[in-house]
């Protein structure tokens, strides 16, 4: 009797140590007798032979990594500090475990040293304004020295740019000298085109000295209608020479 009762937990034993449960998004990586095997194991059930083989689970799902600020300094020599967030998922699970120690770590010191070199290697109108530019660059040097670890790097996204005190008062006061070369370029420009007006009427009156009188008779009519008490106007007498000489 007590013989059974030690095969049947033994035969347990065996059982748990043999079969492994692997999710979805998780394949398993067996090393028999220190031999990879070719390809991973999982989804599923997956049976393994105790103490020959062992099992490495890795997870096929998208890993968010965040870079921590990095001191650059930009080509135009002026001191930032410049973080990141890296998104990349394991496509080879073999590669990811016997290509390198460790490929989480791996994988964030290179980004921290590729951000470092791109960011160092541009000025800092560059660095702020074209950002989509920059992340294409870091993303294309991370899948390229990735890609020998079975790893894919899909997006680098750079997220803060914190900049010196100094430099932030000194692009406010270019930023508000801009604003101000901006008004009085609107303004010229409405005075310009003002004074060509005024210099087209006048044309016009010289060509036809009827429109002058005709105007004159126009305010006349305005201040009369907008005004409760008498107005007297001097009339001069230029003003009924053309039609006098039509006469």
């Amino acid at each position: 009797m007590a013989a059974y009762v030690l095969a049947i937990v033994l035969l347990i034993v065996f059982l748990s140590a043999a079969i492994k449960v692997l999710r979805e998004y998780e394949r398993g990586v067996v090393f028999r007798l220190g031999r990879v095997l070719k390809s991973p194991k999982g989804p599923g059930i997956v049976i393994i032979i105790p103490i020959v083989d062992r099992l490495l689970r890795v997870s096929l799902r998208v890993v968010t990594m965040d870079v921590p600020p990095q001191d650059v300094i930009t080509k135009d020599n002026v001191s930032v500090k410049v973080n990141a967030v890296v998104y990349f998922r394991v496509m080879d699970p073999n590669n990811a475990i016997v290509e390198v120690e460790n490929y989480l770590f791996a994988t964030s010191q290179l980004a921290q040293t590729t951000l470092r070199s791109v960011c160092g290697q541009v000025e800092l109108d560059e660095l702020l304004a074209e950002r989509d530019k920059i992340n294409t660059t870091l993303q294309k040097i991370l899948d390229r020295n990735t890609d020998p670890w079975g790893i894919k790097v899909t997006t680098v996204e750079v997220k803060h740019i914190d900049l010196p005190v100094e430099m932030q008062r000194s692009m406010a006061k270019q930023a508000e000298a801009e604003r101000e070369r901006r008004s009085k370029v609107i303004s010229a420009e409405g005075e310009y085109q003002a004074a060509s007006r005024l210099a087209d009427a006048a044309q016009m009156i010289q060509d036809y000295p009827y429109a002058l009188q005709l105007r004159y008779l126009q305010t006349l009519r305005e201040v009369a209608a907008q005004s409760e008490s008498r107005t007297l106007f001097p009339i001069p007498v230029d003003l009924f020479k053309p039609f006098l000489r039509k006469g």
